[in-house]
């Protein structure tokens, strides 16, 4: 994955204007739930990013790019966070975030703000978590001095989702096969060619420079402990689900949405949590980080 050339503040406007289109459907387009399969699969990472000696609780915590609150609202819902606040560039993203918190019934705090200059006191928070959002901010080692920052000794960041720079490239190789079947996959369901959407899709045309880092295991820890964090992990998660995933989104996003019938969508979601629990018990132990799609992110404020 290239850097754009563009400058800091380009890739933060682009980040903004890119999140706040994507807002209104990201749910869907990601498969995001917040019943009891998302709460599992973010009480999962949450276990496996932070490990067996981690409190169940954190009162204060922080959510950087939240989104539509996918890691938050979970957590929330399972009891393991007392006061939420979330943060993202997005207004977009953030009222969405809060049209969810309210159907679910959840009280929230939301504040639009770059994680390269955070709005909060020093020492506000327990715990500083994202998911899928260092590799867009521009000045990753400003961001991580923030985080540190905002944290109370002793406080810990986590962060999923982040992509690796060799997982990222392996990734190619399904999203290029796919490519190559769609006519017959389509054919095959019964599915027409995507249409045109009205005016363009402006979410689209920015996707492609939204996404500015791709992160060595190594590098990652060593942007963490020059921030001045202590007792830095970083682990890998999702291979053969990533495989299957972007293999399966990629014939998707060549067909109407209306003509993809829905016992592909039930193979292909419970396909990819079936392979999901694979990488978890069989592979993510066993295998360097750098192989996998995605690396987690943990340490400590001394």
């Amino acid at each position: 994955m290239t850097p754009p050339a563009l400058s800091a503040e380009e890739i933060r406007d682009v980040n903004t204007r890119y999140h706040d289109v994507a807002a209104n459907h990201y749910d869907s387009k990601w498969g995001i739930d917040f019943g009891d399969v998302g709460g599992e699969q973010v009480r999962a990472k949450v276990r496996k990013a932070l490990g067996s000696g981690a409190p169940e609780r954190f009162e204060r915590t922080l959510e950087i790019g939240a989104g539509t609150g996918y890691f938050t609202l979970n957590m929330l819902r399972a009891g393991m966070i007392g006061t939420a606040t979330c943060s993202d560039i997005s207004p977009g993203m953030l009222a969405t975030l809060r049209a969810n918190a309210k159907r679910l019934g959840l009280k929230v705090k939301t504040k639009a703000a770059d994680a390269e200059r955070l709005p909060f006191a020093d020492g506000s928070f327990d715990l500083v978590l994202g998911h899928a959002v260092l590799h867009h901010i521009p000045n990753l080692d400003q961001a991580l001095e923030e985080f540190a920052r905002v944290l109370a000794p002793g406080g810990r960041i986590m962060f999923a989702g982040e992509p690796s720079r060799y997982g990222d490239m392996l990734a190619g190789v399904p999203k290029r096969a796919a490519g190559t079947v769609a006519p017959w996959w389509r054919r095959a369901v019964g599915a027409r060619p995507a249409p045109p959407a009205e005016g363009g899709a402006p979410d689209a045309a920015l996707e492609g420079v939204v996404d500015v880092h791709a992160f060595a295991p190594g590098e990652l820890s060593r942007m963490a402990r020059g921030a001045g964090f202590a007792d830095v992990r970083v682990r890998g998660e999702e291979l053969l689900a990533n495989w299957f995933g972007w293999c399966n989104r990629t014939l998707e996003a060549t067909a109407d949405p209306r003509d993809v019938p829905w016992a592909w969508r039930q193979y292909a979601y419970r396909g990819y949590l079936l392979l999901q629990s694979v990488d978890r018990r069989m592979l993510e132990s066993r295998l360097p980080a750098a192989m996998f799609y995605n690396l987690m992110l943990t340490a400590t404020r001394p």
